[in-house]
């Protein structure tokens, strides 16, 4: 028997934006947040107007930022990074065991990671975030999240002020 249904896909196409590396950089560092009991938002828009690569929040609503780095010259031309920390308890770079941890700034956590999973190879000075603004990302984070699911429920739909 043939459906009518259509197909929806349960993860969005790339925007070609990120490199190869970089996705298989961000899909290893997802399942590992995922294990640490973190659920993961991509390319989440922050009140700065910067765009952070994964942001983070688990059930005791910590939120964390990772920035993805697919090579040393990513984090060179990269300056933007350092405003990723007002807006997260924990500021982490995820990068592949190809790079030297030594590249990286002292006071944010390391994660290494592969297309299929990642480890944490140096925990992030934690530096809570005032109530007003957990507030601010926590909806953030959540408009975004289900902005995203009905765009799957319904890809021909239209929202404005879509995250």
């Amino acid at each position: 028997m043939e459906s009518n249904a259509v197909h929806i896909a349960l993860v969005p196409p790339p925007d070609r934006r990120q490199s190869e590396t970089a996705l298989a950089i961000a899909r290893g560092t997802g399942r590992f947040l995922r294990s640490l009991g973190f659920c993961c938002v991509s390319e989440l828009p922050l009140p700065s107007g910067r765009r952070a690569d994964l942001v983070a929040l688990n059930a005791r609503g910590d939120i964390w930022i990772v920035e993805i780095k697919s090579s040393a010259e990513d984090l060179r031309a990269d300056r933007k990074w350092q405003d990723y920390r007002a807006h997260c308890d924990r500021l982490f770079f995820a990068f592949t065991r190809d790079l030297p941890c030594g590249i990286f700034p002292t006071d944010t956590g390391l994660i290494v990671a592969d297309a299929y999973g990642a480890y944490l190879h140096c925990e992030a000075p934690e530096h809570r975030l005032p109530a007003p603004t957990r507030k601010a990302m926590m909806l953030r984070f959540a408009m975004a999240a289900a902005q995203r699911l009905n765009r799957l429920a319904d890809p021909q739909g239209h929202a404005e002020g879509e995250f």
